[in-house]
């Protein structure tokens, strides 16, 4: 298969991932949680003692930054995250590490810590990857570009479902409350804020269920690249 490089945008709670995991293991290519990046920082970053407000400040959140080691690893397909040695698994899935990951990913130095990390996957392998800025800033060339986004009640509603499934306490309306805060925060922030890229494709699955959204990206990479 020809190298492709397909990046996925949009707001929390749309399906990013999900969806992305399932549409590189339909075509045989490797997904790349870039979200999971920044969950691992702020996570790091709570765990140093550090608050939401806290990350926001470069002077706060850049001395922290060498003492850091990410790895990412593929083990049968799925993506793992190794912070400084240890595989965080679901640790960096708490509902107030979106939060963290939200604050860290608006400080510029954070985020050119992460970049060549990210750059270097693409430029090595076909990747389907999905985060905030991936059409924009990440891979401005990507081959196919698209922005995926739901109603705040429909992506609430699904991570509500998610966490609860996983055996995670946790409220509807805190959910909601937290996915409307969060949308703030990335779409309003200085460093690549969320918006989609000028050539992507806008993909509203409120209305889809899994099924028929993972059928409409493989339908789009297929008109745009011949790849199925």
């Amino acid at each position: 298969m020809k190298h492709i490089n397909i990046a996925i945008d949009g707001p929390g709670g749309a399906g990013k991932s999900t969806i992305s995991k399932e549409v590189a293991r339909k075509l045989g290519i490797i997904y790349v949680d870039t979200g999971a990046l920044y969950r691992t920082i702020g996570y790091y970053a709570r765990e140093n003692g550090l608050s939401v407000e806290d990350v926001k400040v470069t002077e706060k959140i850049s001395p922290l930054l060498p003492s850091i080691t990410i790895e990412i690893k593929y083990i049968d397909g799925a993506q793992h995250v190794i912070l400084n040695g240890e595989d965080l698994g679901d640790k960096i899935r708490q509902p107030d590490i979106s939060m963290y990951a939200s604050a860290v990913s608006s400080v510029p130095a954070v985020r050119a810590f992460l970049l060549e990390t990210q750059k270097e996957l693409a430029r090595k392998n076909s990747v389907i990857m999905d985060g905030r800025d991936i059409g924009t800033v990440i891979l401005p060339d990507a081959d196919v570009k698209i922005f995926l986004t739901a109603s705040s009640e429909a992506r609430a509603t699904r991570r509500y479902n998610e966490l609860v499934a996983k055996g995670v306490e946790v409220k509807y309306e805190d959910v909601l409350s937290e996915m409307n805060a969060r949308d703030h925060a990335d779409s309003t922030r200085a460093a690549a804020p969320l918006k989609a890229a000028d050539d992507a494709i806008y993909f509203d699955n409120s209305e889809y269920d899994f099924q028929g959204s993972v059928d409409h990206i493989l339908n789009i990479i297929e008109e745009r690249t011949g790849v199925k």
